[in-house]
């Protein structure tokens, strides 16, 4: 089972959004804030994280910058969740390492969607990785 991370300042969204990621088959783990999502990062080494963009202290960008220097051998998937559809914060987030998002509030279907574009992903990955070979 694929452990999930949870990286989400609002109690209430962090528990909606663990209800939903475990309702569709995974294991999550929860921060409150990025350094936290950073020690449970490499920790753990959860295959997804969901990051909040709006976070006290150190931010969604810290986190993201923090987790590419920690050199981890299979770096996490990376949904940056966000209030609104802003194509520059999503730009500055992808070049930084974020590689899908979602628009809240989400429900059942945006999550399913993004763990299953994240499904195809790594199996385009595992193709490529064979034809390297």
């Amino acid at each position: 089972m694929k452990t999930c991370l949870i990286v989400e300042d609002s109690e209430t969204v962090r528990h909606i959004l663990t209800q939903l990621v475990e309702a569709a088959g995974y294991h999550t783990l929860q921060a409150a804030n990025a350094a936290e999502a950073l020690d449970v990062t490499s920790a753990a080494r959860p295959e997804i994280v969901f990051l909040d963009w709006d976070l006290p202290g150190l931010e969604a960008l810290d986190y993201l910058r923090g987790a590419a220097e920690a050199g981890l051998p299979d770096a996490p998937h990376i949904v940056l969740c966000a209030m609104e559809n802003d194509a520059q914060q999503f730009a500055l987030a992808k070049s930084a390492g974020a590689r899908f998002h979602m628009i809240k509030p989400y429900d059942k279907r945006d999550v399913r969607s993004v763990l299953g574009l994240i499904e195809q992903q790594e199996k385009l990955d595992l193709d490529d990785m064979r034809l390297m070979a």
